[in-house]
């Protein structure tokens, strides 16, 4: 059985699952979210615990079952606290500025870069605009833009300039120079 499917889900306070069916719904303090599993798998709560158990010992219905704990567990935690991704912005004149909704990025082009993020995502700039934070409720969404905003300008492996992620480490190249005193 799955180590990871096994586990209960507890549901923090103010935290509702209303199951019907496959189609799973989430409501919290921060949102609401809702999902459709796959029906050989049976989701119940008692009290306030989710469990996920699944109907046949299938090979693809294992490989469902911890999946669908994950994202239960994923739903859960997002409509309570949330998801919050940290950008960093390196390179010298390279800055990002929210403006309305949007974020606009100058980060090397010859115009500035204008990203329009999707419902249910918040942007924020901070630090010197050097600091971008996606914010929401829906896990998936969030790392998808993050990762939206990052492909913008990818970190470059001679100077190392460019979108990365908080604590991301960029291998660097030496270069022509270091390839000549390598010699």
């Amino acid at each position: 059985m799955s180590r990871v499917g096994r586990l209960p889900i507890s549901l923090p306070k103010g935290v509702q699952v209303t199951i019907a069916g496959q189609q799973v719904k989430v409501k919290g303090p921060k949102g609401e979210l809702e999902r459709k599993f796959e029906p050989q798998l049976e989701i119940k709560q008692q009290d306030d615990q989710l469990t996920v158990a699944r109907s046949s010992d299938d090979r693809k219905v294992r490989a469902l079952h911890g999946l669908t704990r994950a994202l239960l567990a994923n739903m859960v935690h997002g409509v309570a606290d949330g998801y919050r991704k940290t950008l960093e912005i390196v390179g010298v004149g390279f800055r990002g500025e929210v403006q309305g909704r949007d974020l606009v990025l100058q980060v090397g082009y010859s115009h500035p870069v204008r990203f329009e993020p999707p419902q249910g995502i918040t942007l924020a700039v901070e630090q010197g605009n050097r600091i971008i934070h996606v914010d929401g409720i829906d896990k998936e969404l969030v790392g998808e833009v993050a990762a939206r905003i990052r492909a913008i300008r990818k970190p470059e492996p001679y100077k190392g300039t460019g979108v990365r992620y908080q604590g991301e480490y960029v291998r660097r190249k030496a270069g022509k120079a270091g390839k000549a005193a390598a010699s």
